[in-house]
């Protein structure tokens, strides 16, 4: 017989081992569903794991993808390390497009080279205004900003229909729902010849960068990591609670308002209904996947960004549905999940005469 009980403390082993393990296991699980949905599922799995990592362009798409799930992780990251739970970076990123189309739109037809460092400045500046309404109710009011963070999503995104289908439509369109095509010079220029890799995968690397120091190396980053841990010894050793909450939810909104101004400068290159296939949430599992940590989110990042590209591929070369896609990601969350159990718990075989003494 077999029990489960409590371990007396965490498993650095399974803390560690448990992405390895789930992502191997979602694997596999996608293997046994592409075996039910096409003839030769090693071929699928390949078109989806290798075909992309098998050009430069390939692995110009892969930075492309893998820089707004970074920079949106990094900064969510931080605020989960502390407690703050801000599940609303789909708005902040929404928000950060607005703000980053609204500038490229007024200076259409001008040339400067400060016009695509105002956007990103403005798509940042937006994220983290909006970050602050679900912080400024949790420190003033008590308010789950949980709630308040994901009902924002949609304010954002309903802002964001109003303003592509009313007075930010192009008017040479034929009535698309959608704005002008940026000019050059809001345009992201792109790092990598041959492919669409823009400056928006340098801001991911210098973020997690940024925040690795920030954890490791600062006194506010063991703050905020007490005040996760243990909130009472925070306040008892005299961190503010509510210094965390505005200092988390400000930088995970600029940076993932950062995010929707690379995205709609760069691949997109105009306002259009879907900034975003849906990063903001996917961020949290690459936050999750990653344990928090900066290399850790780069890393979940890169894989993450790996399954959109790939099941893109896998649609081309083996017929697989689009929603492969999400499948994929599903399983990733699901089987942490169920690794993340025996961080905390271990099976134990139970004998005859324990289980009579029990």
């Amino acid at each position: 017989m077999i029990r489960i009980e409590r371990r007396p403390r965490p498993s650095r082993l399974f803390l560690w081992l448990g992405p390895p393990l789930a992502v191997a296991a979602a694997t596999l699980c996608g293997l046994a569903i592409f075996a039910l949905l096409v003839p030769e599922p090693l071929a699928a799995l390949r078109a989806f794991f290798l075909t992309p990592l098998s050009s430069l362009y390939g692995l110009g798409e892969l930075g492309v993808k893998a820089a707004p799930l970074v920079l949106i992780a990094t900064g969510l990251s931080l605020g989960f390390r502390a407690g703050v739970w801000n599940i609303g970076a789909e708005g902040q990123l929404v928000l950060g497009a607005i703000a980053a189309g609204l500038v490229a739109l007024a200076t259409w037809g001008r040339e400067g080279a400060w016009i695509f460092p105002a956007c990103l400045v403005a798509g940042a500046a937006a994220g983290a205004l909006w970050a602050a309404i679900p912080a400024f109710l949790r420190v003033r009011l008590g308010v789950s900003e949980i709630l308040v963070s994901l009902m924002l999503v949609y304010v954002a995104e309903l802002l964001l229909a109003a303003l592509v289908y009313g007075p930010l439509k192009d008017p040479e369109g034929f009535g698309f729902p959608h704005s002008r095509l940026f000019t050059e010079a809001a345009l992201a220029p792109t790092i990598l010849p041959g492919t669409r890799l823009h400056p928006g995968a340098v801001a991911a690397l210098l973020a997690v960068l940024a925040a690795w120091v920030f954890a490791a190396r600062t006194l506010p980053g063991y703050a905020l990591l007490v005040s996760g841990l243990a909130p009472r010894a925070a306040r008892h050793a005299g961190f503010p609670e509510g210094a965390a909450v505005w200092g988390t939810l400000l930088a995970g909104g600029a940076l993932a308002g950062l995010a929707g101004a690379f995205e709609v400068t760069g691949p997109i290159g105009q306002l259009v209904p879907d900034v975003s296939p849906g990063y903001g949430f996917t961020a949290i599992i690459v936050a999750f996947l990653g344990r928090l940590h900066p290399l850790g989110v780069l890393l979940a990042g890169l894989l993450v960004a790996l399954s959109y590209i790939g099941g893109e591929q896998a649609q081309i070369e083996a017929g697989l549905p689009q929603a492969v896609t999400g499948v994929f990601q599903g399983l990733l969350l699901f089987w942490l999940l169920a690794v993340d159990v025996f961080v905390h718990y271990r099976p134990k075989v139970v004998g005859p005469r324990l289980r009579r003494a029990a």
